[in-house]
């Protein structure tokens, strides 16, 4: 799906219905309602509220619609999968969202930029696919070593800090001279 386009027309979609929802997303789809990124993402990754059933409904419907229009997406585009990062978040994350979007019947808010950026970097440290979203944020050395401590935080494992830091050098090696 391409974000931009599926989340306007989902919008328009809820408002036909009388519906409204409002959360917070983060993901590929946040970045490409930010402008950062601009490709195709699986799904949109809402971290806060859970999807109210009518809305899951109602994307499930929406999603019915665009394959039979020859736009592949699935059931399940609007997901709750990262809801537990809720939990590791800094505290005051809340007080730094910023808005993603803002129709009719939705408003879409993300984290803010340190940690929009620290839940990517996790997620390429855990994943390993998340890179090209990394490099397209332009994080700045200051901003990966201010982050680099939450993501070392992350998992158990004795080895993971130093994969979190051979992983971080290596992205800050890709981005090159924009390093700063």
């Amino acid at each position: 799906m391409l974000p931009q386009e599926t989340i306007t027309a989902f919008d328009s979609f809820l408002a036909e219905r009388g519906e409204s929802f409002e959360a917070v997303i983060i993901g590929s789809t946040a970045l490409a309602l930010l402008g950062i990124l601009n490709r195709h993402t699986k799904d949109c990754n809402v971290l806060d509220p859970e999807i109210p059933g009518h809305i899951q409904r109602s994307a499930r419907e929406f999603a019915e619609e665009q394959r039979q229009a020859g736009v592949p997406i699935a059931d399940d585009w609007l997901n709750n999968g990262p809801d537990t990062l809720k939990r590791d978040l800094d505290e005051g994350w809340r007080e730094r969202l910023q808005l993603a979007f803002a129709g009719k019947a939705m408003k879409l808010h993300t984290l803010g930029r340190l940690d929009l950026l620290a839940s990517k970097l996790y997620a390429l440290c855990d994943r390993g696919t998340d890179l090209g979203d990394c490099l397209a944020m332009e994080p700045t050395r200051e901003e990966i070593e201010q982050v680099r401590p939450w993501v070392e935080e992350r998992d158990g494992n004795p080895l993971w800090p130093e994969h979190v830091r051979r992983t971080l050098e290596d992205l800050m090696q890709r981005s090159g001279d924009g390093l700063q």
